[in-house]
């Protein structure tokens, strides 16, 4: 099984959330080498538009692999602050590092993350 990392939270849709989840905090998005193992190689990255409003649960952008097209869920709720510029050129961090180099975006909470999974939550989830 790929590694999941403690320090971050998770959300039932693979994506993963590094910082303080609480209102008016800045957070970064990813998704989770589980999901990116499940994807295969990732060949295009459409993340949300900065200055966008994304919802938690809500598909927010689309992950395109050689295996599937597949819809990015936001795990929180607020304003997409940056998108990695790196995606553009290098799509492929996200299955060589998801939780470094391959992070998508970062937003501005608008509200508390409430539904996110601690790391022994999530591991249990992708068993």
């Amino acid at each position: 099984m790929p590694e999941i990392p403690d320090g971050l939270q998770y959300s039932a849709e693979h994506e993963w959330v590094r910082g303080d989840a609480t209102t008016g905090s800045v957070v970064t998005v990813g998704i989770t080498a589980y999901a990116a193992d499940a994807l295969g190689d990732v060949v295009y990255v459409e993340a949300p538009a900065v200055g966008a409003a994304v919802v938690a649960g809500e598909v927010c952008g689309e992950l395109e692999s050689t295996k599937a097209v597949s819809e990015l869920y936001s795990p929180v709720t607020g304003s997409v602050v940056e998108v990695n510029p790196a995606l553009e050129s290098a799509p492929d961090l996200i299955n060589s590092d998801a939780y470094g180099e391959g992070w998508i975006y970062t937003v501005q909470l608008s509200k508390d993350a409430t539904a996110l999974l601690d790391p022994s939550a999530y591991a249990g989830q992708t068993e």
